[in-house]
């Protein structure tokens, strides 16, 4: 803290109060003076809870029981003075402290956990930069729904806008991505302010919280004080003043700091679709000959599990698209789940359930959903349920409710009514035809190197049962989103609809915390894993091993892809064949690398990669991959 730049600004404060008559002099305080004053200070309030002068405890110690009282079991951090008391609390009291090598990836984590968990995942990081570094990821989360508590320090407060060290406006710049935003500014708000804030993440449509905590609401009291210099014993009327303001603000600060408060979680709101809306569903789904199911990543948010969920999108038994984070929702193989050539089925169908599911840029903004189709679209957001409505498609009916709540009462609303099988076996022999024809692209020679698609091939075979898979980058990503079968609920980790890069070290740190018995991908594409290879220090130094594999095609590829042919130029695209797997060796991981030369050994690579998983080391296989046209026509906006 550093008092001395604020004090003339304290004084100024003190002389233009003077001049507005709330003290005087000469004639003594005005009634109305003393009670402005009062509530400045909080002067009775003080008297009646006054703080304890000589305890050693700090807020820091509030802020970690309140977050063990809601089930935290891990803070991702990078350290910084301003946070040094709720870092060392909660590590005291046996939530695990995680450091990472830069602040975003601390909220990519949180974010992870908060999927895999159901809980909130919690960052905490330091003022200024510090926060400023994870704007990008907090952004995230919110476009991905993901209740995430990321908890700041910031100056003290009677420094604030004075010029103190990485102050900033950090509240201008969190309000306009977190549904809930505060400044704690006496220790005694510490608790309810942090139930407030986690029980906002969670109520409604799901997303990330703000509080931000000045370094004087952490430290304990003696320290505070001797910072402030907020000495009794000040010669001249000036400094006294000043000193009996600093003491007020002080005591106000401290009052009631310790006394004991319910730090328990307070009750998480949700809407759910009414009877009737359940009822009127069932109704389209039943007397339709062509049904078709698209589950989005909502329909995976607490209440309702992912075992829950999946019994009943199998006991409604209409053929279903999964997107997101529902990939996975079905295991690896389903009679009722499709991938391929959905753009067409849409056409086809005659009722279409968008559960959870919005009509955004996958969704071609609704153009792509057939104009005879009755629709249902199940969201608990009402701008995402009726988003682009009033440009290419109406819903028939618009149920604002949890979707995977919603899945559940329509499997039993239904009661165990089939769809048509002629319908679901025309999907079916469609989705064979698509994948027979990409099996015989894993065999066609590329320009250099190996054919990406026999690499992933590969990996899908390699894969374990219980593996997590976190997509990270472009183009292989997406020729992964075709090839590699997620194999359960909550085992495929993307982005979401922001499209970010550099997820991959952050969201496979708290997958792998969150579930240390199963395998953890990471599918990085060679210009992703520049955003976050150093984090394999952190999967090293914590003990939390990974397995990761480069698509290395030395390029921006997606991009390239369309800038070629359209502007006849690769600027900005082009990279090199780098030694990835010698970069996460230097951060103490086991590297692989793979090109055509071992075009016959690829599965024995993933093997060996797997027994030094198994030993406790990360892995990173850096796979020199050709070009494709496996991917010709997609795009990148």
């Amino acid at each position: 803290m550093e008092p001395g730049n604020g004090l003339l600004q304290i004084v100024r404060f003190i002389s233009e109060c003077l001049c507005e008559h709330w003290l005087t002099l000469a004639l003594g305080i005005p009634a109305f003076g003393l009670t402005l004053i009062a509530k400045k200070f909080g002067i009775i309030y003080q008297l009646l809870h006054k703080p304890d002068a000589n305890s050693n405890r700090h807020g820091g110690e509030l802020v970690a029981n309140t977050l063990k009282a809601h089930g935290i079991k891990f803070i991702f951090t990078l350290p910084g003075g301003h946070i040094s008391p709720i870092l060392v609390a909660s590590e005291k009291i046996g939530i695990r402290i995680v450091d990472t090598r830069h602040e975003v990836t601390a909220v990519f984590a949180a974010d992870a956990v908060s999927r895999l968990s159901g809980t909130v995942g919690v960052a905490c990081v330091t003022a200024g930069p510090g926060l400023t570094n994870t704007v990008t990821a907090v952004k995230n989360a919110q476009m991905a729904e993901s209740p995430v508590l990321l908890m700041g320090g910031a100056a003290a407060s009677l420094l604030k806008g004075r010029g103190a060290l990485q102050d900033i406006d950090q509240m201008a710049l969190f309000k306009p991505l977190c549904k809930y935003c505060a400044t704690v500014t006496k220790v005694r708000d510490i608790v309810p302010t942090i139930r407030a804030a986690l029980r906002a993440a969670q109520s409604g449509t799901p997303g990330p919280v703000f509080i931000e905590f000045p370094i004087d609401v952490l430290y304990p009291y003696k320290l505070v004080a001797r910072e402030l210099g907020a000495k009794p014993d000040a010669k001249g009327v000036a400094a006294r003043i000043v000193g009996w303001y600093l003491r007020n603000h002080l005591g106000d600060l401290f009052a009631g700091a310790w006394e004991e408060r319910d730090a328990t979680p307070l009750p998480v709101e949700r809407p759910f679709a009414t009877p009737r809306e359940v009822a009127a569903a069932a109704r389209l789904v039943a007397n339709a000959k062509r049904p078709l199911l698209l589950v989005g990543s909502q329909s995976m948010l607490p209440p309702t599990s992912g075992d829950e969920l999946r019994a009943a999108v199998e006991a409604i038994g209409v053929p279903c698209y999964l997107s997101g984070m529902s990939r996975g929702l079905l295991g690896r193989d389903s009679a009722i789940q499709m991938r391929q050539r959905r753009r067409d089925a849409l056409k086809e169908a005659d009722v279409i359930l968008l559960v959870g599911t919005v009509c955004d840029f996958r969704l071609g903004y609704g153009r792509v959903l057939g104009r005879r189709a009755a629709i249902i679209a199940v969201n608990r957001d009402r701008a995402q349920l009726l988003r682009n409505s009033d440009l290419f498609w109406k819903p028939t009916l618009a149920v604002r409710g949890d979707p995977g709540s919603f899945l559940v009462t329509l499997a039993a609303e239904l009661r165990g009514r089939r769809c048509d099988d002629d319908w679901l076996q025309r999907l079916r022999e469609r989705d064979r035809d698509v994948e027979r024809r990409n099996a015989l692209k894993a065999d066609e020679k590329v320009d250099a190197h190996l054919n990406p698609i026999q690499v992933l091939m590969e990996m899908e075979v390699a894969m374990a049962d219980d593996a997590v898979v976190v997509a990270d980058g472009g183009d292989f990503v997406g020729t992964a989103a075709y090839v590699v079968r997620p194999r359960g609920p909550l085992c495929w980790l993307d982005p979401g609809a922001f499209g970010t890069l550099g997820v991959g070290g952050g969201f496979a740190l708290g997958a792998k915390l969150c579930r240390p018995d199963s395998e953890v991908w990471i599918v990085y594409g060679d210009g992703s894993a520049g955003y976050s290879i150093a984090e394999f220090d952190t999967f090293t130094r914590h003990g939390v091993p990974v397995l990761a594999i480069v698509g290395n095609d030395a390029g921006w590829t997606q991009i390239s892809r369309e800038q070629v042919p359209i502007f006849g130029s690769n600027v900005a695209c082009a990279l090199d064949y780098l030694d990835y797997d010698k970069i996460a060796e230097g951060y103490g991981a086991r590297g692989f690398k793979m090109d055509a030369g071992d075009i016959n050994n690829i599965s024995m690579i993933f093997a060996a990669a797997q027994q030094e998983y198994k030993k406790g080391k990360s892995v990173c296989i850096n796979a020199l991959i050709g070009k494709t046209d496996f991917r010709e026509g997609s795009i990148s906006v």
